[in-house]
């Protein structure tokens, strides 16, 4: 089973590492990080640097396919080589996923046309944009296409995926050996939770694109 997750310089690093952890674990599973070029790509933080061993070119036809999100991501949505993949790959995967603004990659690439969505928050009401449509949930299943809100959504995604993939059993013992039983110490996860203040001083950061400026 070929998994191929697409990394980009400024990606976010949990969006990938995240469900890496995971989908690495399957039986079976050879996972590659992919890139339009091989080579180092840098965090959203410029801290952190992850490797593509192989281009996209080399790994044709995944059965598994994730576009993570992050500041990177916005490029990506104008970069036709990379959409071409996508488009290309998809036609023959089980499973397409995102992890945050990924999303608005598959968009981009036409893959979310009429397909139940999600992304970050923040870029919730952009993702109709693309031709999805929107649903505030932690992830989403429409067909072959999974996608999955913010940044630390990608590991429930993946463990979500691998139950799919190889059995609840196989993804419940993930989920142990991972030791993924989250207990944050604040409840301010979700734009539903937070106070309104915070919602807003966090949507300040964000710097969502106009719908109207896209690439289609």
């Amino acid at each position: 089973m070929r998994i191929a997750i697409l990394i980009f310089d400024r990606l976010t690093a949990l969006d990938a590492v995240g469900p890496y952890e995971v989908l690495s674990r399957l039986p079976g599973a050879e996972l590659d990080f992919v890139a339009a070029k091989p080579g180092i790509k840098q965090t959203d933080t410029g801290r952190l640097a992850l490797e593509a061993k192989r281009s996209i070119a080399e790994v044709p036809a995944p059965d598994v396919i994730l576009v993570p999100g992050g500041e990177g991501s916005r490029p990506l949505m104008r970069d036709e080589p990379v959409l071409s993949w996508l488009r290309s790959a998809h036609e023959s995967s089980r499973f397409t996923t995102s992890v945050c603004t990924g999303a608005l990659v598959l968009g981009a690439a036409g893959i979310l046309d009429g397909v139940r969505a999600t992304t970050h928050w923040v870029y919730l009401d952009y993702l109709g944009s693309v031709g999805a449509t929107p649903v505030s949930e932690r992830v989403v299943e429409d067909g072959k296409v999974i996608t999955a809100a913010g940044v630390s959504s990608g590991i429930d995604m993946a463990l979500f995926l691998a139950g799919k993939l190889a059995g609840h059993d196989v993804a419940k013992a993930i989920q142990l050996g991972i030791e993924y039983d989250p207990e944050p110490p604040y409840d301010a996860g979700s734009p539903h939770k937070a106070p309104q203040s915070l919602v807003q001083a966090v949507r300040n950061l964000e710097d969502v694109p106009d719908p109207a400026a896209r690439a289609t």
